[in-house]
């Protein structure tokens, strides 16, 4: 990528569409690859061309000459609360002959625990019980959280695999675990000798092959270079992209982003979270046959969770360009070996594919329609292609005057208007292209209602505590509704974004979980507990309650005052005050000795009479903690 790729995207308008695509640079087009994907976390193509997508329930689906395969390749049994679950798959280098497929999953368990494990192919299924387990991770604690999950082959023929910290910051910089890191291994599992940290660290930890990491949920391997690189999601400021280095110390906790210090191997970029919350996916531009236009070569594509945007790195000037914006929580790019770039939607459970074209094509057809009588229907339609785009909405066949904006809508629906087709035709300057056709069916069916009984509005919680929740549906046509008609999801929302916590959770009307007292430590959380009701026609209804913490302070003060204290393995300097969540555990430290103001001072004690580092549960109330330290010949 050179400076003309920054011209392409960053001085030519953009293509806007329906907001159920997205906006890409003029040539570029879209389209649904499959859809009804539940929870998708990551997806990788077979040397045979097919794309294989992780459900986080353990499901592997299998996408086949452009559709969604109804019987998944493999389902493992997994932990999938929280960020856990079926997060990562590859294929053997020497796949064409072995049929190999490598998993990563969260295996249930107390404690649970991240497996690779390895599977052969046979067709479009694996075969019954050919399971090997290659590697079992450290036991997780209560954060369900921070598990990394990417696996890839590298150019040496070794397995790569990223692991999270599991919310424990202290993971990152120590030998003694595999968590925080990322970690080769042979395809068998065993550790090849020549690791990093082999005559260092002992046993499995002999694996390590970098360390320092937060969440490395997504990474990137670069063809015919071997180049990769390592998408780190980021804590209160910055996500990074990680240069993979053989040894590399990433500086996690001591820092994040950039830390400026020799110990430590800074992003290669980094954004700060203005822009986005956290980056997931990342694929270098260097397809068997390129279709994209030559400035896009080499380029590393990544995506923001949060942000909804793809962007184009050049690693070798550092530009910058966008490239997409508008998507549904993207989680995982791909590029195909015929040059198109794949986005993975956790938002709306699809897989698209972007290709570059000029002609108009339609990303987004019109879907069929139900309204009562004297309702209304819209019909839209998304394309893209170069501007500028003109449309022309049909009815049954011939042309709807003064129609021509990607959305139609018909008011007052009549009983004749049953069965009507709308389809809409886009043209511009290079051609045009039809849409498929949408049906209205006019019905007198009523939509449900949907209640939450409990918990209540302004209800309260503390970590550790079960929240019950239940509800009710009633139907004008159906009446009480039954059971089936229920599915509850519950969503823990920490500042502007948010992360799966349980659900859907079908066929009841009450259910109980349990809010963690480890993971995310931010006070700026609560937890949104939706329920959606389906009557028998098919119309639905949804709603939510919101459980929101108890919050206290909490104050670190040194005696003397000013000396460095640490929380959940952060320095911090006294005096130090932080919101926290009534229930969680946080770990506080001294670090000793210390030399401040050219005098040297030791730990002598907690207030609490806790050891030097120790973990404490944050109380119903405002608490203070106080290290007290000695200064250095004073007794």
């Amino acid at each position: 990528m050179n400076s003309k790729l920054q011209l392409l995207c960053g001085s030519l308008l953009f293509v806007t569409v329906a907001a159920s695509a997205a906006s890409l640079p003029p040539g570029f087009s879209e389209s649904v690859i499959a859809s009804g994907i539940a929870s998708p976390t990551a997806m990788e193509f077979d040397p045979d061309g097919r794309l294989f997508v992780c459900q986080q329930n353990g499901q592997l689906r299998v996408i086949k000459n452009g559709a969604l395969l109804a019987t998944p390749f493999l389902a493992v049994t997994t932990d999938s609360s929280g960020e856990r679950g079926l997060l990562g798959v590859a294929f053997d280098p020497d796949f064409g002959n072995n049929r190999r497929v490598y998993i990563y999953y969260t295996v249930p368990g107390s404690p649970p625990h991240n497996r690779v494990s390895r599977f052969t192919a046979s067709g479009d299924a694996a075969v019954p019980g050919s399971e090997a387990v290659i590697l079992d991770l450290n036991g997780l604690s209560g954060a369900n959280n921070h598990n990394g999950g990417a696996i890839h082959f590298g150019l040496d023929g070794k397995l790569y695999v990223a692991v999270g910290e599991n919310a424990n910051s202290a993971n990152s910089q120590t030998l003694a675990n595999l968590l925080g890191k990322m970690l080769r291994i042979n395809p068998d599992g065993s550790i090849p000798a020549d690791n990093p940290f082999y005559n260092v660290a002992t046993g499995v930890n002999r694996a390590i092959w970098a360390l320092g990491l937060r969440n490395p949920f997504t990474f990137a391997i670069q063809p015919e270079t071997g180049r990769m690189f390592i998408n780190d999601v980021g804590q209160n400021t910055w996500e990074e992209i990680n240069e993979g280095v053989a040894g590399a110390n990433y500086g996690w906790p001591n820092c994040e982003g950039a830390c400026g210090s020799p110990d430590f191997l800074d992003p290669l970029y980094q954004y700060s979270h203005a822009a986005g919350c956290a980056i997931a996916g990342g694929a270098f531009y260097n397809p068997v046959s390129s279709q994209f236009p030559p400035e896009y070569t080499g380029v590393y594509f990544f995506a923001d969770l949060c942000g909804g945007w793809i962007r184009a790195l050049d690693a070798e000037n550092g530009q910058i360009a966008t490239f997409a914006t508008g998507l549904a929580s993207p989680v995982d790019l791909k590029v195909s070996a015929d040059g198109s770039l794949y986005y993975l939607n956790r938002g709306n459970s699809s897989v698209y594919r972007v290709r570059f074209t000029s002609a108009p094509s339609i990303t987004a057809h019109p879907q069929d329609q139900t309204a009562p009588v004297g309702g209304s229907a819209t019909f839209s339609v998304a394309a893209s292609g170069a501007e500028p785009l003109f449309y022309q909405w049909r009815r049954d066949g011939f042309d709807i005057s003064g129609a021509n904006s990607p959305a139609y809508s018909i008011v007052g629906v009549q009983p004749q208007d049953n069965g009507a087709l709308f389809q809409c035709r886009v043209n511009n300057a290079f051609g045009s292209t039809t849409s498929n056709p949408a049906q209205l069916t006019v019905s007198n069916n009523q939509a449900p209602t949907a209640s939450i009984i409990a918990p209540g509005t302004g209800t309260h919680y503390n970590a550790g505590n079960t929240i019950a929740f239940s509800g009710s549906g009633n139907d004008p046509e159906d009446g009480n509704l039954p059971t089936s008609a229920f599915s509850w999801t519950i969503v823990f929302h920490h500042d502007t974004h948010t992360h799966p916590f349980l659900g859907p959770i079908n066929n009841t009307t009450t259910g109980t979980f349990t809010i963690p007292t480890s993971g995310e430590t931010s006070a700026n959380v609560f937890y949104r507990i939706h329920l959606t009701v389906t009557d028998s026609a098919g119309a639905q209804r949804s709603t939510f309650v919101d459980v929101l913490p108890n919050v206290v302070t909490l104050s670190l003060f040194s005696v003397p005052n000013g000396l460095e204290l640490s929380l959940d393995g952060q320095p911090v300097v006294s005096p130090y005050a932080v919101q926290s969540v009534v229930g969680m555990t946080r770990t506080i430290g001294a670090p000793s000795p210390q030399h401040v103001n050219k005098s040297n001072y030791s730990f002598v004690s907690w207030s609490d009479g806790g050891a030097q580092t120790h973990v404490i549960g944050t109380p119903g109330t405002d608490a203070g903690y106080t290290a007290t330290f000695r200064k250095k010949g004073r007794r």
